[in-house]
């Protein structure tokens, strides 16, 4: 049920709460569910991870359409081929680490043959916390953009986690949608319709421009709060589509601040800064500061580790501030 209305690139204005707050996981899975009903040929394959990835419940209501491989994620992924190729449109589910590490896989048997296959990595970023590293995907955006045909997407909270869902259902070729363990505060109310490759104005901003994705898109907009108390006025774009990347907007935003810094719960390298890097490398009066994590993650709560990595709403207005230290260091307050 993918929809051609669109918030335009015009500003939009957020509603930003946590009453409602839910995990984009969890958002997919009930997406998924509702889908099942409609959508015929939908099917999910799965690695020993439904609950966690939220897929149970499509299994419960469709058990014929449902397929449990166990711990076997490479043959999980070439099972979802063939049956693509069969004319049905698979979701596998797993960790975004997991998929990553079955790249070769996706290469070959997803990408090489265009497979109509939804790739679905929860569990993404250093947002994971306790369980550690060895369970966070930080470099499953450089992989999967890396493939000539696979779209990417990342949405920014639950109801942009539906229609992301409810888009790729009918979308047809390779497909990776990431998504979050931990609850996301609501930006979007439940009017909200979700436009493919086009990235949302949140706020508009002279000084800078933050230009972000997925789990730490509402840290953004507070970061931006946090920094006009200080005299800095910070605009953010939330980019739910990282590729194809929404070049012409970003071009937009850049010509009006020529300070862009990008933010991503992933690696610095390869993700969501990364692209917007290439995208403007041909505006030489636009410097991008890529924001994201540094090393390897760890183990530990969701709030310190987005502490410890400056990607909590604080540390992101604090590495605005440093970005643009030369210009406003008599107004930058600390």
């Amino acid at each position: 049920m993918s929809s051609s209305k669109h918030c335009s690139n015009s500003v939009l204005a957020p509603r930003r709460t946590t009453e409602m707050a839910k995990a984009t996981r969890v958002a997919f899975g009930e997406a998924l569910a509702r889908l099942g009903a409609t959508h015929e040929n939908v099917v999910v394959v799965d690695g020993d991870l439904s609950c966690s990835t939220n897929t149970r419940k499509f299994s419960e209501q469709f058990p014929d359409r449902f397929i449990q491989l166990g711990i076997a994620e490479g043959n999980m992924v070439g099972v979802a081929a063939g049956l693509a190729m069969a004319g049905k449109v698979p979701f596998v589910s797993s960790f975004a680490c997991f998929l990553a590490g079955r790249f070769e896989q996706i290469r070959m048997s997803v990408g090489y043959n265009n497979a109509n296959v939804c790739l679905v990595g929860t569990h993404a970023g250093v947002g994971t916390g306790e369980d550690g590293y060895s369970q966070m995907g930080l470099e499953d955006v450089a992989l999967m953009r890396s493939l000539p045909n696979m779209v990417v997407l990342q949405p920014a909270d639950a109801v942009e986690a539906e229609r992301a869902t409810e888009f790729l259902a009918d979308y047809v070729g390779p497909a990776y949608l990431r998504l979050t363990r931990q609850a996301l505060p609501d930006i979007f109310d439940a009017d909200y319709s979700f436009e493919f490759g086009k990235g949302i104005r949140l706020r508009e901003g002279k000084d800078l421009v933050l230009v972000a994705s997925g789990g730490v898109v509402a840290n953004c907009l507070e970061a931006a709060e946090l920094l006009a108390a200080g005299g800095l006025d910070a605009g953010v774009v939330n980019i739910h589509t990282i590729k194809p990347l929404d070049e012409q907007l970003l071009r937009e935003v850049a010509s009006n601040t020529s300070r862009v810094m990008t933010v991503e719960d992933h690696g610095v390298v390869g993700g969501l800064g990364s692209a917007v890097v290439e995208a403007l490398s041909e505006m030489p009066d636009v410097v991008v500061r890529r924001h994201g994590v540094l090393g390897y993650g760890e183990s530990g709560t969701q709030v310190d580790l987005y502490a410890r990595h400056m990607l909590d709403a604080a540390g992101i207005a604090e590495a605005a501030r440093r970005f643009l230290a030369p210009d406003v260091e008599a107004v930058a307050t600390g």
